[in-house]
């Protein structure tokens, strides 16, 4: 039973004392003026540590601030106290006993559990019946550590009691987004941890689903209880229905449902017509094994088919087996560096990426090595900090703290019950994708995306908020030679650009099983005008060689500008490395469009190498012989901007619902001056592999400069000049320009930020050696050796070794899984979610993006 009484304490053996209500009262008067009550639009963090991923199921438990709301671990809130002056915080502990068994040995009779009142997000099973689970909450004063019991309604102050009851009963921070956002997650339905199941011999077919009354076959419900498939009404999800389902829950009071057509392994549409709402159910997979479907080898449509109807289902479910290295007994991995990361929904291209970024040296140092000074100098609100995010997730996934083996005792229990599956809980990526995807359209979605779009984002993000004079992402910088001649006059223009990663084509005309695809495909269109079962998958087998020549195969250019005849002409571009980055990423171009602009994906198998050399693309510059054409700058095209508000809607939706994100239509519209979809989406194929693609529309007088996507990542280079007034505000200071100009660019010119980086930098010296740096050119990139804000470009040789590939599962980049497999201390890893197993079989010819490093020479 909760104490009710005020009982203060002080750790450290100072014992405990119980005290009159005039005495709390007498202790709070200091520091009434700094407890609120929590308003609107106020984010409390009751779950997470704003620098760490303690939560009040972890040992020291969590404490909120009652001023800010922010939640720090007992490693932390020290800190906090210290910065800010706050003293009074809310301690958050849950406590997990295992229950008391009856005389017979089994657990006692369940009943409602009145000692849970915590909120939390959380993957705890509150009706397990191996464990207790009591939630306890106190207030605490610093920085004596004295303790208020709570609750404690007869003798706290009444704006504290008031408060107190507004934080406990506060929702996640996370659900106050924007509607259309990821953080407006799904509640979990209160009818999923005791849903009854009947058992009535019930199984689900595959396909050939039909409303039990009527014939519909679109928009099918699986009622969850006793299998029912019935028809949704038309607002479910803007498909016909005749409400049959709704019905179904009136007779029977069944409570959930899933879309049929929607399941995969990531999950499900479930809605709750009891709770009018759509909802989650954590224990979904079992719902469905009971009706006989296997999450696992389940891929769904849009149509209500299931991919096997449209002869897909073998190739996904082949991938899905072979990159995930179903069917073996993976090996769970612990300690330093073998942290997963939980599935947030549809959250898992951000973990294969994080995973890799961080399993690169420089990325640890620049953030986890520099941890006391980011922490010690973060914002108020840490929150809100990239630097302090990253740091938090590179320390969470690289410490080992949240990934222990279990203890004997519980190896024992679980092999007494003969479920011997290791629990691997991983890390919670909730905060860092939160901040990360902040006003991007679809980052901040719940929808699956691009792993490579999100490695560009990612990088655009760590060069924005660089930490001192080290910057990271300089590991994958490198310059492409563009050589462009123009097929008139044969002369030819030689530029430079910045990228990250290199793009490489699908060679599908070298596939070296040509005869076996062309006697598949026949066998299986034969089949699917048979109704007969489709035959074993084949495919396409590329020689790596082959994709590495189609690379550097020229590209025919037909709106390249030709200043010999000042207009547009026809041109052929190719593009070689002017220089090769310390870390090479390479993405395979699996995914296109059809003729009919439905996206796809190419089922391919390409025989990566663990070891890489590209040197023979070394750019080589104007060649004897060669004719340079004048450097005439073509008409410069304006759009209109008054009619910067009249951008084509319906024009943008048609592109839209292709799959491409919101934004990158708005700009395709927008610069081809609402001249339909179809000039549009041409625009939009231009342009789809630049890394500022997604970044929203800016146009100057409505937005400002440009954005900053572009403007990271313009093909003109970066330019970080300082403002000249903020400079000399800190010379006046008394400090050199040389340091004002290093501290400015390393913080982005944020003048407060700017001091705070040069007192946390005694051992500047003004004549340090900065190596090459790019500078904005009117024409094109110039390397520049006069001191600019850092290194770059590291060039050296070209010769690489394998350590990391991220691979997709799924028929597009907006559907599916990922999963990263990383080289550690010399065997492979597989890093699924929250799993991280030793890996047997490596599919290292079915990855999406690989990560080699430089052989050093």
């Amino acid at each position: 039973m909760q104490r009710r009484g005020a009982l203060f304490s002080v750790p450290g053996g100072r014992g405990s004392r119980k005290m009159a209500a005039g005495d709390i009262g007498e202790l709070l008067v200091p520091h009434m003026p700094t407890i609120r009550v929590p308003r609107s639009g106020d984010r409390v963090y009751k779950n997470e540590c704003a620098f760490s991923y303690d939560s009040p199921n972890s040992e020291g438990g969590l404490y909120v601030c009652m001023n800010t709301f922010l939640a720090f671990g007992r490693e932390h809130v020290e800190r906090h106290f210290r910065k800010t002056g706050q003293s009074v915080y809310m301690h958050l502990k849950r406590h997990v006993r295992e229950k008391v068994r009856g005389a017979s040995g089994g657990a006692l009779p369940k009943r409602r559990n009145s000692k849970i009142f915590l909120d939390l997000d959380t993957d705890d099973d509150l009706n397990s019946d191996d464990y207790d689970y009591e939630d306890e909450a106190k207030l605490v004063i610093f920085p004596d550590h004295y303790e208020i019991a709570l609750p404690n309604i007869e003798e706290l102050p009444a704006l504290v009691t008031i408060a107190c009851d507004a934080v406990l009963s506060s929702k996640s921070p996370y659900r106050k987004q924007d509607p259309d956002t990821w953080e407006n997650e799904l509640p979990v339905s209160k009818y999923a941890n005791n849903l009854t199941q009947l058992d009535n011999g019930v199984r689900i077919p595959p396909s050939g689903w039909k409303c039990a009354r009527c014939d519909l076959r679109e928009n099918l419900w699986l009622n969850l209880t006793d299998g029912s498939i019935l028809c949704g009404k038309w607002f479910f999800d803007s498909s016909g229905g005749n409400g049959h389902a709704l019905e179904h829950y009136r007779d029977m009071g069944y409570p959930l449902a899933v879309k049929l057509g929607t399941i995969t392994p990531d999950g499900a549409d479930v809605y709750s017509f009891q709770e009018e709402e759509p909802v989650l159910d954590p224990h979904l997979a079992k719902h469905l094994a009971h009706f006989g479907i296997d999450m696992l080898h389940t891929c769904g449509t849009e149509n209500g088919l299931q991919d096997n109807d449209i002869n897909d289902i073998k190739p996904r479910v082949s991938e899905w087996e072979v990159i995930q290295e179903s069917g073996t007994k993976l090996k769970p991995m612990y300690g330093p560096g073998y942290t997963g990361l939980k599935n947030l929904g549809n959250s898992c291209y951000l973990s294969s990426v994080m995973q890799a970024i961080f399993s690169i040296p420089e990325f640890q140092r620049a953030y986890v090595g520099n941890l006391p000074r980011i922490f010690d100098y973060s914002p108020l609100d840490p929150t809100q900090d990239f630097n302090t995010q990253m740091t938090k997730l590179g320390h969470g996934l690289l410490s080992g703290q949240y990934s222990k083996p279990p203890v004997k005792s519980e190896l024992i229990e679980q092999v007494i019950k003969e479920d011997h599956k290791p629990q691997q809980n991983g890390i919670s990526p909730r905060m860092f994708k939160a901040f990360v995807s902040k006003s991007h359209p679809e980052f901040s979605s719940n929808r699956q995306q691009d792993a490579q779009e999100f490695f560009l984002h990612l990088v655009n993000l760590v060069e924005r908020h660089r930490i001192g004079s080290e910057n990271p992402s300089d590991v994958f910088r490198f310059l492409v030679e563009e050589r462009i001649q123009c097929c008139q006059t044969r002369k030819v223009r030689y530029t430079e650009r910045v990228d990250y990663l290199m793009q490489l084509p699908v060679a599908m005309e070298a596939a070296t099983n040509k005869d076996e695809l062309i006697a598949y495909e026949l066998t299986r269109r034969e089949a699917e005008t048979n109704r007969r079962p489709l035959p074993e998958l084949v495919r396409a087998k590329i020689p790596f060689s082959a994709c590495l020549q189609a690379y550097s195969e020229p590209e025919n250019v037909d709106d390249f500008w030709s200043s010999a005849l000042q207009a547009k002409s026809a041109g052929v571009k190719t593009s070689r490395f002017a220089s090769f980055p310390e870390y090479l990423v390479v993405q395979i171009k699996k995914f296109t469009f059809g003729l009919d602009w439905v996206p796809k994906k190419f089922d391919v198998s390409i025989d990566m190498p663990d070891l890489l050399d590209i040197n023979h693309l070394r750019a080589r510059g104007l060649q004897p012989g060669e004719e340079e054409l004048p450097d005439i700058s073509p008409p410069i095209v304006i759009p209109d901007d008054s009619k910067a508000s009249d951008i084509d809607e319906s024009s943008v939706m048609q592109l839209a619902e292709m799959g491409f994100p919101l934004e990158a239509c708005r700009k395709a519209v927008y610069f081809t001056g609402n001249m339909g979809a179809e000039v549009a989406f041409n625009w939009i194929i231009i342009h789809m592999e630049e890394p500022d693609f997604a970044e929203p529309l800016t146009i100057p007088g409505y937005g400002g400069a440009a954005s900053a996507g572009a403007s990271a990542f313009g093909a003109t280079g970066l330019d970080n000049k300082p403002p000249e007034e903020i400079v000399a505000i800190i010379t006046s200071m008394g400090f050199q320009r040389n340091q004002a100009v290093q501290a400015l660019r390393a913080t982005n010119h944020n003048l407060e930020r700017a001091l705070d980086w040069i007192f946390g930098h005694p051992e500047f010296e003004e004549d340090s050696d900065f190596v090459i740096g790019m500078e904005n050119n009117a024409n094109a990139n110039i390397i520049s050796e006069a001191k600019p804000e850092g290194p770059r470009v590291k060039d050296g040789s070209g010769t690489y070794e394998l350590f990391a590939f991220i691979s997709h599962m799924g028929t597009s980049t907006m559907s599916g899984h990922y999963v990263c497999h990383i080289k550690k201390e010399g065997r492979w890893v597989i890093y699924n979610d929250h799993k991280v197993c030793a890996s047997e079989r490596p599919p290292k010819d079915l990855g999406y993006l690989y990560f080699y490093c430089r052989i050093p020479t």
